[in-house]
């Protein structure tokens, strides 16, 4: 086939011509170019795994191409899910032929897992839109915790799904939170600190200077109350709890946070609070097929919003 023409969907060996605009780039590069719905990484591992031939022989990903040589690619078929589908009520806030943004509630796991095999996200996706049982981690690319409310992102084919993770590694997907803190933060910041699973404590994650990936939160002061303050936090990469570790590592652990935040604040109200008091408010994006930037906002949820007015009543 030509390098316009689409892989066919049965998996059947796919034929390519290098053209000549591909000249001098390498190969894995080519591939990129040629096969825009699947990332390098995928590429790469199909070249390792013998899954596309130049020339009738492996290659290596960092051969040059020069135009002309012959492209055998067989793809394989996308990891069919192990999660049943479950009806199981969405809060759809936009959706699409390439995504669907949700408004999580809060106590709604996103994928399953020990202790959680039923009832997340994932089930609820597979029976809303069964085609996702074709497409890795049925669409999901980004998540919130359990009890984090607010904004995320799936995408219902490969190539959308390959776009967003793009962008999400590009930093320029866009993802505003608003957090309750405790204690009282004068003025806005950066907390740049790496992160890690913590080295004892399994479960939990720790600002770890040696081995920790880059992680970077903006925090901006909104409004200050007697006992904690409501920050808008802007995260420039997604690590696991990243708000809520960045928050307690400079002292302010988030209202409800029954992991990083155990201290209380004197408020019998605030400190009954059942979750942390994080929600995902605000998601913009560049839609994966029409190329245009897209913006979700999410009102706050009961909980957080009737907390909300008990601190303004204080």
């Amino acid at each position: 086939m030509s390098e316009s023409d689409e892989i066919s969907g049965d998996y059947s060996p796919a034929e390519i011509t290098v053209p000549a605009g591909c000249g001098g780039l390498r190969l894995d590069a080519a591939l990129a170019r040629l096969l825009p719905e699947h990332s390098r990484s995928r590429l790469q591992a199909w070249l390792r795994d013998g899954l596309i031939t130049l020339d009738g022989a492996a290659a290596d990903a960092k051969r040059k191409v020069w135009g002309g040589e012959r492209l055998v690619v067989t793809v394989p078929p996308a990891p069919t899910s192990a999660a049943a589908a479950e009806d199981i009520p969405l809060p759809i806030v936009f959706e699409d032929a390439d995504i669907v943004v949700i408004d999580k509630p809060a106590g709604l796991v996103v994928h399953p897992g020990n202790g959680n095999e039923s009832g997340t996200l994932m089930n609820a996706l597979l029976h809303h839109a069964p085609e996702l049982a074709g497409v890795p981690r049925a669409g999901i690319v980004h998540r919130l915790d359990k009890e984090t409310s607010g904004l995320l992102v799936v995408a219902r084919t490969l190539a959308a799904q390959t776009e967003l993770v793009r962008q999400l590694q590009a930093r320029t997907v866009k993802r505003h939170y608003l957090a309750l803190a405790l204690g009282k933060i004068g003025a806005g910041g950066t907390v740049d600190a790496p992160l890690g699973r913590h080295p004892v404590q399994r479960t939990k994650m720790a600002v770890l200077r040696q081995g920790g990936k880059e992680a970077r939160t903006h925090y901006e002061v909104k409004e200050r109350f007697a006992a904690c303050t409501l920050v808008e936090c802007r995260l420039e990469t997604g690590r696991t709890h990243q708000i809520r570790v960045h928050m307690a590592s400079i002292g302010h652990a988030l209202v409800g946070d029954p992991v990083y935040g155990r201290a209380k604040s004197g408020d019998a109200t605030l400190d009954a609070f059942p979750r942390q008091a994080l929600h995902a408010w605000r998601l913009a994006l560049v839609h994966p097929r029409a190329g245009r930037e897209m913006a979700w906002e999410s009102p706050l949820p009961a909980d957080f919003a009737a907390l909300l007015e008990h601190l303004r009543g204080a």
